[in-house]
């Protein structure tokens, strides 16, 4: 049994070369363990937001919910609650969510925490930086110039 379990994780190497140095079979031994992690990362399933296609290559059933706005804003909310989905643009400021039918409650759940955000922001009177420099840039054109004084020079003193 551990046998077993040793000959299975067991790497077979090769390499050919003049002079086996230290140098070199560190860097050997770096580029199969780069090799290793990167096959290991293809192989894992993707996370959070991704295409389309990469959603529907989990293999699962998928929904699609149609959202209205900015994205960006659903991203922060569904990084939160750990979601797997993906955004089809159909239109400006129109999108199709689609999401893994799994994680139905888990996207009901975002979808309402998102939708509460959209809300309180719309609710919000805050006036953008812009357009508050262009009212203050209208307000001082409005205003009357400044009166300037007329500068006179003073007689000399001829004792100095």
């Amino acid at each position: 049994m551990i046998d077993e379990d040793v000959s299975r994780r067991t790497i077979a190497l090769s390499i050919r070369t003049g002079k086996l140095t230290a140098r070199g079979l560190a860097y050997v031994l770096r580029a199969a363990g780069r090799k290793i992690q990167k096959e290991y990362r293809a192989r894992q399933t993707p996370h959070g937001r991704q295409s389309v296609k990469k959603l529907m290559a989990h293999g699962a059933a998928t929904n699609s919910i149609e959202l209205t706005g900015a994205p960006k804003e659903f991203d922060r909310v569904a990084r939160k609650w750990n979601v797997d989905y993906a955004f089809y643009k159909t239109g400006p400021d129109k999108y199709l969510l689609f999401f893994k039918s799994g994680q139905a409650d888990a996207i009901t759940a975002c979808f309402g925490e998102y939708s509460r955000r959209v809300l309180d922001k719309a609710k919000t009177d805050r006036v953008p930086i812009r357009e508050q420099l262009k009212r203050a840039a209208a307000e001082i054109l409005r205003q009357p110039a400044p009166q300037k004084k007329d500068r006179v020079k003073e007689a000399a003193h001829e004792d100095r």
